[in-house]
């Protein structure tokens, strides 16, 4: 028995799963969802960003609300996130002013609350992907602004699945109303005064080690042996489940393994199983974004800041990375793919094995998401292959904006980087600190 068939699972039927493949449709779709919403919103995300799209979902929920008051609406952002300004940008409330300013015009019964993961921002964040509306799961790594809803010219890919199952639906919302609401550290954002850490530092610390235990709620799941679906909660090191089921998907991979990762930076156990499964013979598919499709990079003819090396930072571990195995890929047993089309971004995550078993998750497959935020995901196991022409439609989309590497060659190496970021990563390497940063991007 595979490691995740030890959690009950929700029998499901392919007609009640549906595959967008564009950030446009997910921008209309949820806009349409909270329209026709009955019973219940539960929105949770890493920001919900004061801009015209951000205001746009935030009115339509308000509308929402007004029109239907016993509408149940919740809406879950990062604590940090969510009181800072973009970075670089002035000290300022951040995206809660939106909220406050909302609230106090048109007083309805949505409600918008922080959660602290961590104590900083650095060291982890509410990574927590999935919105309820009444019994429909959209499922999606993307978080709400212009560019993940393509409201403008840019978008920020992401991959985008819609899942009508009212128990799924039930565990979700359990877990954020008796996990995440009920604790005294997660308090309103659309209330002033906004809380400062320090007015929940207690609490927040009980949250952390009660998220280290919690798990989504399958009592309601039958035995089943078709297609079937998972919610999986991961948080810290030692008792990440969804951390053990990325690794099982890579274990027990007979034949294919499909990656999809925005950041290259996979954790040390992921990187001994890709290595082992090459040598044993399987075929390993890997979707980057290329460094220009980060959403950090910032091109060389803009002010240059700091983050911005970051894009050229995970393009020198890939680079490592596919000389080591080079001989796999000339052999045609891996395919590394670089994403990029325009200015645009590219933010898919999410593992499938064997075409028969799919997890879609917010985890970017990096030690960020491996030991400090907290992390979801729904595995979706699919024994007779019945919504794998939806998987494969959305693969081969994604695939029309790639290039396959023949090598590392292919790349460019720091010698071709702008002179900013050549000393940046010059001098993180002679102090001996970039196997740090690596541990937190």
């Amino acid at each position: 028995m595979a490691f995740w068939q030890n959690t009950p699972g929700f029998g499901l039927s392919a007609q009640d799963c549906e595959v967008l493949t564009d950030a446009k449709q997910y921008h209309q779709t949820l806009l349409k969802l909270i329209s026709q919403a009955k019973t219940r919103i539960y929105i949770t995300a890493l920001y919900l960003q004061d801009d015209e799209a951000g205001r746009e979902v935030l009115h339509a929920l308000h509308q929402a609300a007004q029109q239907n008051p016993a509408l149940d609406v919740k809406v879950l952002v990062d604590f940090h996130r969510a009181q800072r300004g973009l970075i670089g940008a002035e000290k300022s409330e951040g995206n809660a002013k939106l909220y406050c300013d909302l609230k106090a015009q048109l007083g309805t019964q949505v409600e918008v609350y922080g959660v602290p993961v961590k104590a900083k921002e650095l060291f982890g964040v509410l990574h927590l992907k999935g919105f309820v509306l009444d019994d429909t799961v959209l499922y999606s790594g993307a978080s709400l602004n212009n560019v993940y809803l393509h409201q403008d010219d840019k978008y920020r890919l992401d991959r985008y699945f819609l899942i009508q199952h009212p128990e799924l639906a039930d565990s979700f919302c359990d877990f954020t109303d008796k996990v995440l609401i009920a604790s005294d550290a997660v308090p309103r954002l659309d209330i002033r005064p906004l809380p400062t850490l320090l007015d929940i530092r207690t609490e927040q610390k009980q949250l952390m080690k009660q998220l280290k235990k919690a798990s989504y709620d399958v009592s309601k799941a039958t035995s089943w042996s078709g297609l079937t679906v998972r919610p999986f909660l991961g948080f810290g090191r030692r008792t990440n489940k969804l951390n053990r089921l990325i690794k099982a998907l890579f274990d027990t991979t007979e034949q294919e393994l499909v990656l999809y990762t925005p950041y290259f930076n996979f954790p040390a156990p992921l990187l001994r199983s890709l290595r082992r499964l090459l040598k044993t013979g399987k075929k390993v598919t890997i979707v980057v974004g290329d460094k220009t499709a980060n959403d950090f990079y910032i091109s060389p003819d803009q002010p240059f800041n700091r983050i911005a090396a970051l894009p050229y930072l995970y393009e020198t571990i890939l680079y490592k990375f596919v000389k080591s195995q080079r001989r796999y890929i000339n052999s045609g047993l891996l395919d590394v793919y670089l994403w990029q089309d325009g200015n645009n971004s590219f933010h898919l995550k999410g593992v499938s094995r064997d075409g028969n078993t799919h997890l879609m998750s917010g985890h970017n497959l990096n030690p960020r998401a491996w030991g400090l935020d907290i992390e979801n995901g729904i595995l979706i196991e699919d024994p007779e292959q019945a919504i794998l022409p939806q998987i494969e439609l959305e693969k081969q989309a994604v695939l029309q904006h790639c290039r396959r590497l023949n090598g590392h060659e292919d790349l460019e190496t720091i010698a071709d980087y702008p002179a900013p970021v050549k000393k940046l990563l010059g001098q993180a390497k002679r102090v001996k600190v970039d196997f740090i940063i690596k541990r937190f991007i």
